[in-house]
């Protein structure tokens, strides 16, 4: 029976780039409508293991994936070599490190995606953009500006742009790649809690290296290390009472 709170789950994932293997027997459940954190020095297979996610490692040759993630409800494996990649990334989005905007208008750089789906219709385009603008907490800064460059934003802005651009198609799972530390201060605390927000309609994997900001917006936290998971569980339970010696060590600082 399916747990009705699993939304994903990696199942002895392993990853190979090339000869090298950057991922070993991975399992991590990720619960619907939560965040789940990566954590992990520099190296450790966090943002290796995101990438799966939405197979943004088939962009490259000789890359390979063993075991599965498994996507619920479907329970659909979305490593399988016989889906199509593309699929995938319609149902799992992305914000990166450094935000992306695409050389075209705020408009249409957010419903880049819509269009690719095939949505011709200006009404629909018309509202989803807003509703995905006003979810990324950004409507009310650019509405009188939507058909200006998204390259006229400000760091901080162009990053809640990206954000909505990956809901306004409306995916299962938005995955998040460090996704504050190209911003200052006080973009990133927008961020973060836009991040809290979101969680009450998308579940949300996110890699950080800031451990406080892990720390303050996740429900769950996985700590790897060399291309391992060594502990998963809540993030309170992680940051304040580890089972593993080698996470102590690593949320107290003493390597890392």
């Amino acid at each position: 029976m399916v747990n009705t709170q699993l939304k994903a789950e990696a199942r002895n994932l392993n990853f190979f780039y090339g000869p090298i293997q950057a991922l070993k027997n991975v399992n991590l459940p990720i619960l619907d409508r939560k965040v789940t954190a990566l954590i992990g020095p520099s190296g450790c297979g966090k943002t290796t293991f995101l990438r799966c996610f939405n197979r943004m490692h088939d962009l490259y040759p000789f890359n390979r994936y063993e075991g599965e993630i498994i996507l619920y409800p479907e329970q659909r494996n979305i490593v399988a070599p016989d889906l199509d990649p593309i699929e995938v990334r319609m149902m799992i989005g992305m914000v990166f490190q450094k935000p992306n905007p695409f050389p075209k208008s705020i408009f249409e750089n957010v419903a880049y995606g819509l269009r690719v789906r095939g949505v011709r219709s200006k009404h629909i385009l018309e509202e989803k953009v807003e509703k995905s603008l006003r979810e990324a907490a950004l409507w009310d800064e650019i509405k009188d500006r939507l058909h200006t460059l998204a390259f006229d934003l400000s760091g901080g802005q162009q990053q809640r742009m990206c954000i909505a651009r990956a809901l306004a198609t409306d995916p299962k799972i938005i995955l998040f790649d460090e996704p504050t530390s190209a911003l200052d201060p006080i973009a990133t605390s927008k961020i973060e809690e836009l991040i809290i927000n979101l969680k009450d309609r998308v579940t949300i994997l996110i890699v950080t290296h800031n451990m406080q900001q892990a720390a303050r917006i996740s429900d769950k936290t996985g700590f790897m290390m060399l291309g391992e998971l060594i502990e998963y569980d809540d993030t309170d339970k992680i940051f304040t009472n580890p089972a593993m010696k080698m996470t102590e060590d690593y949320v107290t600082g003493r390597f890392g």
